[in-house]
């Protein structure tokens, strides 16, 4: 017996020595977490300022009153989304669509990979035989008896054949079909993409409400959102009567001469779905190389727009200072709607491109005018009254009107104003409305009143 408790006691003692702690309280060791910039983003470092009216309210508006308070620090886009950006979550819900198409009617008609034909696009978690004991297990018990092929695994390795002498087979020809728009409504020759088809469904959870909640059931405050996502090209039309501007709605949002511009006719719940797919692209990326997920991308609050578009400066009208519109050389110093509507006084008719003008002192472009910004924020005219002074946000899901901030190309001087709110409503576009995103910051502290290092 003896000799038995002292094994126990020497295996007890190597264990110990295997961990490497030394039987010390030092903590569950995790991967290393090392900061990344997002591309095309820049560093706002926290800090407090003064949100609201610093000057007279000469529009008598009194809903931007004086308020102390203090933001932490995030990534902020240094452009406007642009049209190119937004292009790419679009095209990225187009061919995801397809190829869904694609597998389920592979599945339907039992075409498997090796045909030539639509089974190339089969899904990949046919061949359970392959599979690891998991997969096979979460295609057992859930993938197999979805509905709608949730968590189905697509084949993205090849690539879809969009010109139509080269489909592979009349089942493909037939699921292409579906993604056009019919052939009585095409005209001059051209058929184009029905873009009703483009939505992008994303789930999230509404963690204010469940913190709040007396209840613990999860499931009660995880929310599934499918969104069309193709911005409203007819905005530059119906926003404006007896004014033509045909162009703009035939040519803006999807030839490459625009590239570069920012987005728009994009509603607050297309920008908001736009920052899903954001997450969830970058985080594909980062799984496959075995990284941590990045906290999500998102729409600013209001406290944070306006604090990043003030560049670290106190108490200023505009981004860049001001009080004026125009530098000491007499050029205008953002793209607005000047001297009594000569939109081209400033060298610009409708919208520049996304990095024109110069730059706040944070790096940010166009922060006023240009294309005015969604924030995520419902409108109150009373909410600094009563909105905490610790990253302060105010968004009632309940409440349509969510806030737009800058200003924009079709604005007069006072909307390019940093403390100027305006508003528009949740499902709404506009010509002039667009949006840029922001990431929280997580590592040590950085602020704006750090001592130097």
């Amino acid at each position: 017996m003896k000799k038995f408790i002292s094994l126990i006691a020497v295996l007890a003692i190597l264990a110990s020595c295997s961990r490497g702690d030394r039987g010390q309280l030092v903590g569950a060791q995790g991967k290393k977490w090392n900061p990344e910039k997002p591309y095309g983003m820049t560093l706002i470092p926290g800090g407090a300022f003064i949100m609201g009216k610093a000057d007279a309210d000469i529009a008598d508006m009194k809903n931007a009153p004086p308020k102390t308070v203090t933001v932490r620090t995030f990534y902020m886009d240094e452009t406007e989304i642009t049209n190119a950006e937004y292009r790419q979550f679009t095209n990225w819900v187009r061919d995801s669509i397809v190829r869904l198409k694609l597998a389920v009617e592979a599945e339907f008609t039992g075409a498997t990979p090796g045909d030539d034909g639509i089974g190339e696009f089969a899904f990949l978690d046919t061949d359970t035989e392959n599979m690891s004991v998991y997969e096979k297990y979460m295609y057992d018990n859930y993938y197999s008896m979805s509905d709608d092929y949730q968590g189905r695994k697509i084949n993205k390795d090849i690539d879809i054949i969009w010109d139509t002498r080269d489909y592979p087979d009349e089942a493909y020809a037939s699921v292409m079909d579906t993604m056009y728009i019919p052939i009585e409504e095409s005209y001059n020759g051209q058929r184009t993409i029905d873009v009703k088809h483009l939505k992008f469904r994303y789930r999230w959870m509404d963690i204010q409400k469940a913190a709040r909640s007396k209840t613990q059931k999860r499931s009660d405050f995880i929310i599934t959102e499918e969104v069309a996502i193709y911005p409203d090209t007819a905005v530059w039309i119906k926003d404006f009567n007896y004014s033509y501007n045909e162009p703009m709605h035939n040519d803006y949002f999807w030839h490459t001469a625009f590239d570069d511009y920012p987005v728009v006719g994009v509603s607050w719940k297309q920008a908001k779905a736009f920052t899903q797919w954001r997450t969830l692209y970058h985080n594909a990326y980062r799984r496959s190389k075995k990284n941590h997920d990045v906290p999500t991308y998102r729409l600013p609050t209001e406290a944070e727009w306006e604090y990043a578009a003030r560049g670290g400066l106190e108490s200023a009208t505009y981004p860049w200072g001001g009080p004026y519109a125009k530098n000491d050389r007499g050029c205008f110093m953002a793209n607005f709607k000047p001297l009594r509507g000569d939109y081209a006084a400033d060298q610009a008719l409708y919208t520049v491109e996304a990095k024109s003008y110069e730059p706040n002192d944070y790096n940010l472009y166009n922060m006023a005018g240009n294309v005015a910004e969604w924030v995520n924020s419902s409108y109150d005219p009373s909410s600094y009254e009563y909105m905490s002074s610790m990253n302060p946000s105010v968004n009632n899901d309940e409440d349509p009107r969510k806030v737009v901030r800058g200003g924009s190309w079709k604005d007069v001087a006072y909307f390019l104003q940093v403390s100027s709110r305006d508003f528009e409503y949740s499902d709404t576009a506009r010509s002039y409305i667009g949006f840029r995103t922001v990431q929280d910051y997580l590592g040590t502290d950085v602020t704006l009143n750090q001592p130097p290092k």
